[in-house]
This record gives structure tokens, C-alpha cells and sequence, in this order.
């Protein structure tokens, strides 16, 4: 019997990134992920003349399986763990024609949110989804007037890439503001260039070298602040907010809204309920929650207090004191980072359920969230009902809810499908 080819037989091609059997596999089942252990080779040009001069990789690479099999054309990263972001299935010839494509695309994913921002309620979305529009390590967010742009792989990080994306916003939107504002954990990890205190890639006027980077914009008819020279995420997360408005149609009662962080379900929660207790750690992010609170007075008039507190100290406390509320809203950042902490993320996730289970009145609703990628939908829900035993309450699922529509999940890309809420009655 012939002996079938080893993968380290077949000599690479010498314009292309060569990937292992699995991460072939893995491609060709629609993801677009190579993690850097499943690179083999890469391109000849990678060295220089002298075996100790090196020369930079191409960003756009060729990527083949070990036979030599064109799967597409990848962005290719020096530093990520990911190392190679499939953009096609063809072979892209050269930069100008890469740069052809990412303008279309970045068109393609504005114009699906456009309906998104055409009414009066909202004028804030996610509008262009990294993997999930077909450009992997582009984010662009918009808050009313003003543009955040992410631009989070090394092969993204170039002049050229920010002329045209810029150009996209401009032309499509008319923003007062353009800033980029890359995430600064992936900033250190990807070796990026830009600070987080960079000059905006565009103002309205051009001649202001201070723009207006503070602004004010909506969500469901509520009005929220966004400061993008504090380098942080707004507290009204934008893929929260169809959960916002689903949580707001079936609260009622004293409300608990813990890690409200700048108030995004608490004020929803407020103009439907008779009184509302939000709970942060942070107090900057209270401070603005309370900001956002009275820019909403017109539309809010029941009483909304903040507390700062560790969420699992205090809702031990008021458990075991008998506090009771008619709603409750559980929102806590992501517990698991990484397949090692999701052990630890679900037993996290037990007590908070468990402490909010005993908390509600009978017929009280509890909206439970989780932004940790690594804890499936599958394990959540085992652990709400865990919780529940526990507690001995029954807990009916009234709605089981992902990120909203501007955030568009991929199938083959499970990444993508990270946030998870569910809307439960207790008994």
C-alpha cells in the first residue's frame, strides 16, 4: 500500500503562507481563523539575502494547505496568536485591489444598519462588525455625530487602510467626528501604532485641532453620553440594546439593575418600573449613569439611585436580609477571557443567579446576561437551572435573546455569537 504524503513533504509555495491539515479543514468549513501554530511556512521573501537579514511578511498573504491548494488570501499578523484573517477565497493580486474590496464591504455593512438609524429613537450602532461584515479587525461604532473606529490587527494598521476607511465614513455618514481609538490590551498585543491619544482621522470644518470628542446620542428614545478621549467603552452597550427594550416589556415593580455600569438597562428598566436601584463597582461609571439620568429627566420621574458596591458581596448581603425586588437585571463583564476560566466563570454565574433567584418576588422577572464567548448558551442555561434548584424556584423562559441586529452573528464563525441574555419569570 502506497504511504500516504507527510504535510512536511511538500515543498511550500514560495508567495504564500503554507497551514496545517486542520487549520485547512477549518477554513474550508468557513471560518477564517489560523492560529500561528497552524502555520508551516511562510513566503521565501521572508528572508533577506544574508540568512541574518530578515524581511518583513507581506500583510495580504496567500494562504495554501500543505499540497499547495489556494484556500484565499489572508491578513497576516507578526504578533497575534491568530495570525493569519482569511478576507477571500480567491487570490486578491495586490494591495490596490485589497483596498477595493474593504471599501465595498465597509459600503455593504453601513448600508444594512442605515433603516437601523432612518428614525428618531435611535442614531447610535455597531456599522461594521469585524469577521461578522466580511472585515476581520475593522470595528467602526457610531454615537450620534461622532465615528469610533477600530482598526485591531497589524495588518490594518496603515495609512492607506485609514484613508479609505475614512473616506467610507465620511461619504456615507456626514459625521461631525472621525477618531480612532484601538482597544489598548490589542494595541500592546498586536504592536499597533496608534495612541490612545492620537488626532482624529477627521473633523467637520478641518481647520479645529480640538474637536468636540464628547457627545450625546440615542437609544430607544433615551439619551446617553459618549467621551471618546476617555478611551472606554460607552456604558449603553450598543449590542444591548434590543435587550434594553425587551427587558423594559416585561419589568415592573421595584427594580435591581447589578453592574449597571453607566445606567444602559436601568434607564430603560426606569420608565417603565415604580422605582429602580442601580449597582456598579465603578464609581467614574456611576458618576456617569448619573449624568445619563439627568439628561433623560423629560422621560424619567420615578426615583433612580446608584450604589457602588462588589455585586456578589452585596447580593449575598441583601439575600440573606430578605430584600426583595420585582425585577431584577444581571449584566456582569465577561467572567471567562479564556477556555481555562470558564470553570470559574459559571460558578460565578451560579451565584449571582442563585443570590437574584432568592431576591425576587413571586412572579418577578429576571433578565440575566453573558458576554464570555468561552460559556455556550448551553452551559448557561444548565446553570440557571442549577441556580434555580437551588434556590427552589421554578423559572420559566420567557425570552432567550443574543446581541442586537447590527451586531450580526456568522454561523461558521461562532465567535461572533458571544452575548447571551435570557429573560426568565420566577415563581
Amino acid at each position: 500500500m502506497e504511504r500516504p504524503a507527510l504535510e512536511a513533504e511538500v515543498s511550500p509555495r514560495p508567495d504564500a503562507a503554507v497551514i496545517t491539515r486542520r487549520a485547512a479543514a477549518r477554513l474550508r468549513a468557513g471560518h477564517v481563523w489560523v492560529y500561528r501554530s497552524d502555520v508551516t511556512a511562510l513566503p521565501e521573501e521572508a528572508m533577506g539575502p544574508e540568512p541574518t537579514e530578515s524581511v518583513p511578511v507581506p500583510s495580504l498573504l496567500p494562504v495554501v494547505d500543505a499540497r499547495g491548494a489556494l484556500l484565499g488570501t489572508a491578513l497576516y499578523s507578526s504578533e497575534s496568536e491568530i495570525a493569519l484573517r482569511l478576507v477571500s477565497r480567491d487570490k486578491i493580486v495586490d494591495e490596490a485591489e485589497w483596498l477595493q474590496v474593504l471599501q465595498a464591504r465597509m459600503r455593504t455593512a453601513i448600508a444594512a444598519r442605515k433603516g437601523l438609524l432612518a428614525g428618531s429613537e435611535t442614531n447610535a450602532c455597531r456599522l461594521i462588525f469585524s469577521e461578522a461584515d466580511d472585515l476581520p479587525g475593522l470595528i467602526a461604532d457610531k454615537y450620534g455625530d461622532l465615528i469610533v473606529l477600530q482598526l485591531l490587527t497589524k495588518a490594518l494598521d496603515n495609512d492607506a487602510v485609514r484613508i479609505v476607511a475614512t473616506n467610507v465614513l465620511k461619504e456615507e455618514l456626514h459625521p461631525a467626528v472621525i477618531v480612532e481609538r484601538p482597544d489598548a490590551r490589542i494595541r500592546e498585543l498586536e504592536q499597533l501604532s496608534v495612541a490612545l491619544d492620537a488626532a482624529p482621522l477627521y473633523s467637520r470644518g478641518g481647520a479645529r485641532r480640538d474637536p468636540e470628542l464628547q457627545t450625546e446620542f440615542l437609544l430607544n428614545g433615551l439619551r446617553f453620553h459618549y467621551d471618546a478621549s476617555a478611551g472606554q467603552k460607552t456604558g449603553a452597550f450598543l449590542d444591548q440594546r434590543e435587550n434594553y427594550a425587551a427587558a423594559a416589556r416585561y419589568a415592573h415593580g421595584e427594580a435591581l439593575d447589578v453592574c449597571t455600569y453607566q445606567g444602559g438597562f436601568a434607564l430603560h428598566l426606569a420608565r417603565v418600573c415604580s422605582r429602580v436601584t442601580g449597582v456598579d463597582v465603578s464609581r467614574a461609571a456611576l458618576e456617569v449613569a448619573e449624568k445619563n439620568l439627568e439628561a433623560n429627566q423629560d422621560r424619567i420621574k420615578v426615583e433612580v439611585d446608584w450604589v457602588e458596591a462588589n455585586a456578589f458581596d452585596l447580593l449575598k448581603g441583601w439575600s440573606q436580609a430578605g430584600t426583595l425586588y420585582d425585577t431584577i437585571v444581571l449584566d456582569p463583564p465577561a467572567f471567562a477571557k479564556s477556555k481555562r476560566a470558564v470553570g470559574g466563570a459559571l460558578r460565578g454565574y451560579k451565584e449571582l443567579n442563585l443570590r437574584a433567584m432568592k431576591m425576587l418576588r413571586p412572579g418577578g422577572v429576571l433578565v440575566t446576561c453573558s458576554c464570555s464567548h468561552h460559556v455556550s448558551l448551553a452551559d448557561f442555561t444548565t446553570v440557571l437551572a442549577a441556580a434555580a434548584g437551588d434556590a427552589g424556584r421554578r423559572v420559566r423562559l420567557i425570552e432567550r435573546r443574543g446581541a442586537a441586529s447590527d451586531h450580526p452573528v456568522v454561523l461558521t464563525i461562532p465567535e461572533t455569537e458571544y452575548l447571551k441574555c435570557l429573560i426568565c419569570e420566577v415563581e
